[in-house]
């Protein structure tokens, strides 16, 4: 899964990427409006943290303009303590929810995750196809209970096919969505991962749809 991370302040820029980072997640930064747009406008997110105060386009606007051009992703925006209006613009401007700084980093990563989750039409933190069962609140897959032992990208590849269970996913939907921007992108590396991932999961999970990419979906 991919995420964009739009905040001005290094520091806490800084923070939010390495957060992020650790429950798996593949993150592009943004430190002003403008560039936030751009990133936002032609590239592929998952969800995007959007703080509202931001230098040479407000977050706002930011998020007006994507919505206006019809860019769906999930938006958890930011906002300063006790200024109530900049939550009721942001949610008027299409944000999805909100948190309130200074904020508590667990609470902000299980309000991504839950924005994830619904967008997926999922309801519950573990999401299960037959025997696998992916828990995001910890960033591992089980197979009947058992923890897989998967490498990063293994994991990014899974994760998405089962946030879009029994769904045709494109190669180039997953190398958008877990790889970062300014990564050097092999499509054939898909190709491995899928490999790899078949030799750790039970058969039949994966199937091949020639010609379109790949469909996780439980054996019948």
């Amino acid at each position: 899964m991919r995420i964009l991370v739009v905040e001005d302040e290094p520091t806490l820029a800084a923070q939010l990427v390495e957060a992020v980072q650790a429950v798996g997640y593949v993150v592009d930064v943004a430190g002003n409006g403008v560039d936030a747009h751009f990133l936002g406008d032609t590239e592929s997110y998952d969800a995007v943290v959007l703080d509202i105060g931001l230098p040479q386009m407000d977050g706002i606007t930011v998020l007006k303009k994507w919505r206006a051009a019809g860019r769906t992703m999930p938006v958890l925006i930011l906002t300063a303590r006790d200024s109530w209006h900049e939550k009721v613009a942001g949610i008027d401007a299409g944000a999805d929810d909100y948190v309130t700084k200074p904020f508590h980093m667990e609470e902000l990563l299980a309000r991504l995750r839950a924005l994830i989750r619904r967008a997926g039409g999922h309801a519950s933190a573990e999401l299960t196809c037959g025997p696998l069962t992916l828990d995001t609140r910890n960033s591992r897959a089980l197979v009947e209970g058992q923890a897989l032992n998967l490498t990063s990208h293994e994991y990014r590849v899974l994760a998405y096919l089962m946030h879009h269970r029994d769904q045709v996913v494109s190669r180039g939907d997953l190398i958008d969505h877990i790889y970062a921007q300014d990564f050097d992108r092999d499509s054939n590396t898909v190709e491995v991962f899928i490999a790899r991932l078949r030799k750790k999961l039970p058969a039949g999970l994966i199937e091949t749809v020639r010609g379109l990419g790949y469909r996780l979906t439980a054996p019948q």
